[in-house]
């Protein structure tokens, strides 16, 4: 047991090594300034993820509780196919419908495959008369937690592009520098040819 949790925390105790700025002389500037913003951004992150969360959570919480406030009013009526529905993966047919205002309404629904004219299926309606599909059967609780969780890894992309660009320039400035050095030694090794 002891071995494998070591076996796990070395590459990890090595990244962490090679990201802290120490006296190596070997490592140049570019490489201590790679690992500040490496710093700087697991901090922003740290810093920024209980805000992002609750941010994101209530969006998503307000955004639910406003939808089914409005599906309250949908209603399912009978509806009269008016042609036989086509024997499809996805099948919708005519129908005429009575909305809850009174007023006569008909429009293409979905309906049961093979379903005949005349027969009666159930369509869900909002106050209009509108066909609007199922109501939302979730809780706005859980849309507040995807909401949260969405937002942290909205937050974790962003700074992990962040990441990402300053690690290419960083390495476009490295690899100059190297190519700087090596013109120098390359003269030393040759005799300066």
């Amino acid at each position: 047991m002891r071995s494998r949790l070591a076996g796990i925390a070395a590459p990890a105790l090595r990244t962490f090594r090679g990201l802290w700025p120490d006296r190596n002389p070997l490592r140049r500037g570019v490489d201590r300034a790679e690992a500040l913003i490496v710093a700087a951004l697991s901090v922003a992150f740290l810093v920024a993820a209980p805000l992002v969360a609750q941010t994101g959570g209530d969006i998503g919480y307000r955004v639910a509780a406003r939808t089914a406030h409005a599906e309250q009013s949908w209603r399912q009526v009978p509806a009269v196919l008016l042609a036989t529905a086509q024997q499809a993966v996805d099948p919708s047919g005519r129908a005429s419908w009575r909305a809850p205002d009174g007023a006569q309404r008909t429009g293409t629904i979905s309906v049961p495959p093979g379903a005949q004219a005349g027969s009666t299926v159930k369509v869900w309606v909002d106050p209009a008369g509108r066909p609007t599909g199922p109501p939302f059967e979730g809780s706005p609780q859980g849309q507040a937690v995807l909401g949260a969780v969405l937002a942290l890894m909205g937050l974790g992309c962003v700074l992990c592009c962040a990441g990402l660009f300053s690690h290419i320039l960083l390495g476009r400035r490295r690899l100059a520098a190297w190519e700087s050095d090596w013109q120098v030694t390359e003269s030393q090794w040759t005799g300066g040819h």
